[in-house]
């Protein structure tokens, strides 16, 4: 892995640029989970027409993320940033003047193409060039404007009475992101350079060959799952606890916070001990406390929402390890094309399952959700079991 020099000053900028990166991923992804009951409400639609919006969105990211490669090629990732986050700000903003539900969730569209480009392309460059540490690092500043998303839909909805106020806050902040990726765009040429070698190998592997190896597509039911559950418990939490268990609307905004806060402070503090415990010893931890996490939420006793806590901090470290074992268990040569599948794959867990349990949901009540995301834990633990056994017999 080619070391990143973190001594100059253009250097300095390029990695806080990295930071600012991931928090813009963040940020406008977890509004609709605190805005939905007051968008469903003002456009008359039902619990189960969520999905119009992850389907969306997921379908844009899905298509984006697997011509990423192609894109880097083309404009390199500071052009690409820049674009992408351009697209992103755009929709939040259309998202806060759509008139009509049709053009409400036709602004999924744009938000799915520019954060599956963000995702993909700075997820290749940092699992090529950042340690373990670094990507929890940079994760956890994903998992920072996941926790200030929820908290400004929040405090507008309390102090304004209006999600279109909090769609707006978010996309002015991300116009100015865009112009900081568009000023440092020539700065990711040579840290970003990749040896010779690395770029022959790379070339030598076409998509199709790429997935014709097990490891590719056992990553990408990993990656599916997890964001699906990421997602779901993230997205439908502010739901269920207002409408199916009385919560206010202040301490359910609140805790959808500290669960988004958990998985960002997760991956802080495991940045710092993931060398002495091991990636795959950390993921086996993580996931078990994922399973006992969504056991407790789903249990509703008294303080369970505290589980979200827990679940968060079982999520934390689960993205960014995986994402960092992609070139280490598969190679750079079939990572290149593996984590632009990942990230796709990954964007169709997050459409598709918080989708079915939209319509769990309204077929089986909210609490219904609950036990899905039990379930989604537990495969997720022995899908990633079974992996492990692959590995030692390889």
């Amino acid at each position: 892995m080619q070391a990143f020099n973190t001594t100059s000053s253009a250097a300095r900028l390029l990695l806080v640029t990295a930071y600012l990166g991931f928090i813009s991923l963040g940020l406008p992804d977890t509004l609709i989970g605190v805005a939905w009951p007051s968008v469903r409400d003002f456009f008359g639609r039902q619990q189960s027409d969520i999905a119009w919006i992850f389907f969306g969105a997921g379908a844009s990211y899905f298509v984006s993320g697997l011509l990423t490669g192609k894109l880097l090629k083309s404009f390199g990732i500071g052009l690409l940033l820049g674009g992408s986050s351009l697209l992103v700000a755009v929709s939040a903003l259309s998202y806060s003047v759509a008139p009509a539900w049709g053009l409400f969730a036709a602004c999924a569209l744009l938000h799915g193409l520019g954060s599956g480009a963000i995702d993909a392309g700075l997820n290749h460059y940092v699992a090529n060039h950042f340690s373990a540490r670094h990507m929890n690092w940079l994760h956890a500043c994903y998992g920072i404007g996941a926790t200030l998303g929820p908290l400004i839909m929040t405090s507008m909805l309390v102090s304004l009475g209006s999600w279109r106020a909090g769609y707006a806050a978010v996309g002015s902040l991300l116009l100015l992101l865009t112009g900081l990726f568009l000023y440092t765009r020539k700065l990711w040429d040579a840290p970003g350079k990749t040896t010779a070698a690395a770029s022959e190998s790379e070339a030598s592997v076409g998509t199709f060959d790429a997935l014709k190896h097990g490891g590719v597509w056992a990553h990408m039911l990993l990656f599916g799952i997890y964001t699906g559950l990421e997602v779901t418990v993230g997205q439908w939490s502010f739901t269920l606890m207002t409408e199916s268990r009385g919560m206010s609307k202040e301490s359910a905004g609140m805790w959808v916070t500290i669960y988004w806060a958990s998985i960002a402070t997760g991956r802080v503090v495991f940045g710092f001990i993931i060398e002495r415990l091991g990636i795959d010893l950390l993921l086996r931890l993580s996931m078990l406390a994922t399973v006992i996490g969504t056991a407790l939420f789903a249990a509703n006793l008294p303080f369970s929402a505290g589980a979200l806590a827990l679940t968060g901090l079982g999520l934390a470290s689960i993205y960014p390890c995986l994402m960092t074992r992609t070139p280490q268990r598969l190679g750079k040569a079939h990572a290149a094309h593996a984590i632009g599948f990942q990230v796709s794959a990954a964007m169709v867990g997050a459409a598709a399952l918080p989708s079915a349990c939209g319509w769990l949901a309204q077929s089986r009540g909210l609490e219904a959700v609950t036990l899905a995301t039990i379930a989604m834990a537990v495969c997720l633990l022995l899908v990633h079991e079974a992996l492990l056994r692959f590995d030692r017999r390889g």
